[in-house]
């Protein structure tokens, strides 16, 4: 199944989107966080980011969802650093944090595939830029 890593600037926002998305899951997929530093601040924490891509499982693909920019700009450029193999499995969504971890969460565990987990967490977005 396709799973999830959750980055945020804070470890409590990242914590409380987990917990929500776990909620709405219908079977077991990994739902993971890089919330905040290594010292416990808020900001984002590359070696955490890549320690959780790096061991979770990407067989079916991994949903990323970020708050901010520089969390995306983190994202980016621990996926460089990750064989290409893998990267291929990794996808950015393009999608407010809560609302795509909680609609990524029901699709994965549905068994959707990598594309339609993404596809569905962009197209279903309430703050969906085609709305503006």
């Amino acid at each position: 199944m396709v799973n999830i890593l959750i980055i945020s600037h804070s470890f409590k926002i990242a914590e409380g989107t987990k917990e929500l998305a776990e909620e709405m899951k219908q079977a077991d997929i990994d739902i993971q966080i890089a919330g905040g530093t290594s010292g416990g601040k808020l900001g984002t924490d590359a070696d955490l980011i890549r320690q959780k891509l790096e061991n979770m499982d990407s067989e079916d693909g991994i949903v990323v969802l970020a708050d901010l920019g520089s969390a995306v700009m983190s994202f980016n450029m621990v996926k460089e650093w990750l064989p290409e193999a893998k990267q291929k499995k990794i996808k950015l969504a393009d999608a407010p944090l809560v609302e795509g971890a909680v609609l990524g969460a029901v699709e994965a565990s549905l068994g959707k595939t990598l594309d339609e987990v993404l596809a569905a967490i962009e197209k279903k977005s309430i703050i969906n830029k085609n709305n503006f």
